[in-house]
């Protein structure tokens, strides 16, 4: 296995940590207080190729891989998670069904202005009562001539307020389960399609989260996103590649939490002496740091898999489980760290406390990674 990074990926990587820090840090507290992200950082992020990381080059986007992905997402992490969230959703989730799935047609149309973040894209699979269960979907969609008419609804999906095109997971033909599934490419002026309620959530302000509504929704046959039948497939698919992604912006949150904490543990004096004298926090500066380089080395782990076009199903679960439980575990010490510093709003570790909690929920739960890890267990000792 080979996770050294190539001299264009350590030079994009600069780029993002200074960019990080000159311009997208200074707003996080901006990015809080309104709930969403100034335009001036969202044009930069377009102008800088962000939001066409593993679009291919022939489409217009930067064409790197996993790795290289993974690289770039460290160092977002390591910024407001809001901010984080509406990039790396698009560029994972949002994006990935069309590269990998998509034929030749539907990539000329679709991916060129994705990958210059004229068109955000989305991801909607989950529903209100198919969340973990993916496979007990309930939105319908019927052919009818040159078109699929979909009803339903979907929700929590991240992005739909300002997305264009979203992946979409409809059943096809309830007699499959799960097999009967297909994946459409869904534009948001396609008539019968409604953005409904704006959640308001705990953390990852300035990313938004919404409902979808499908009333006779109209969507051309030559919009299926691969065969039908094949959308359990290709979810699971891209939501694999999603984790990997997703574990590595974990791992910039965590790399950031421990930086601040060791940082003020230097400078915070208690008892005549700086509390990095003191065991207690010596002891959990030492477990975040244990935490954070075996996160590291299985990011790129299942990085470089994903490269070499591994069944990543099971290590993508993995990966996605112990990022989010790191993250949690790390953004908890950082709290403890700081004492009430770290409980005051105007400071950042309470912040990411907050919006850690998410990470062991959205993209599938830690119980559901621990029921894909077992069941591929049990497949390869059978």
């Amino acid at each position: 296995m080979d996770f050294q990074l190539s001299e264009d990926i350590l030079a994009l990587k600069n780029v993002v940590r200074d960019f990080i820090k000159d311009e997208v840090d200074p707003y996080a507290n901006e990015i809080e207080e309104k709930d969403e992200i100034p335009e001036q950082i969202m044009n930069m992020s377009k102008e800088m190729g962000l939001f066409g990381l593993s679009i291919p080059e022939e489409y217009g986007g930067l064409g790197i891989n996993m790795i290289g992905k993974c690289a770039v997402f460290e160092e977002l992490g390591k910024t407001h998670n809001g901010y984080t969230t509406v990039i790396g959703a698009h560029a994972g989730i949002g994006t990935v069904g069309i590269v990998e799935m998509g034929n030749e047609q539907q990539k000329k149309k679709y991916l060129p202005d994705m990958a210059s973040g004229h068109r955000i894209g989305a991801f909607a699979l989950t529903e209100p009562n198919a969340g973990s269960q993916a496979s007990n979907l309930k939105t319908r969609a019927v052919r009818k001539g040159d078109k699929y008419i979909i009803n339903g609804s979907k929700h929590f999906i991240t992005n739909a307020p300002i997305a264009d095109v979203f992946t979409v997971m409809a059943v096809t033909d309830p007699e499959k389960g799960a097999k009967g599934i297909t994946s459409f490419i869904v534009e948001k002026d396609f008539p019968g399609f409604h953005v409904g309620k704006i959640e308001e959530k705990m953390g990852l302000r300035g990313s938004h989260s919404a409902e979808l509504v499908f009333e006779e929704l109209e969507v051309p046959v030559e919009n299926v996103l691969g065969a039908e039948g094949q959308g359990y497939v290709n979810a699971l698919k891209i939501l694999a590649n999603g984790r990997a992604g997703l574990a590595a912006r974990n791992l910039g949150s965590c790399q950031k939490l421990l930086d601040m904490s060791v940082r003020y543990a230097q400078e915070r004096v208690q008892f005549d002496k700086p509390i990095i004298e003191i065991q207690a926090v010596q002891h959990m500066l030492a477990e975040m740091a244990l935490d954070i380089e075996a996160l590291r080395w299985l990011t790129y782990r299942v990085a470089w898999m994903t490269d070499q076009k591994m069944n990543v199903i099971k290590e993508a679960a993995m990966v996605k489980l112990f990022g989010s439980e790191v993250y949690n575990r790390v953004a908890d010490k950082a709290v403890q760290i700081h004492g009430g510093m770290g409980y005051i709003k105007e400071f950042q570790v309470e912040r990411y406390y907050r919006d850690a909690r998410i990470t062991k929920i959205y993209e599938g739960t830690s119980e559901i990674q621990k029921n894909i890890i077992a069941a591929q267990l049990k497949k390869q000792y059978s």
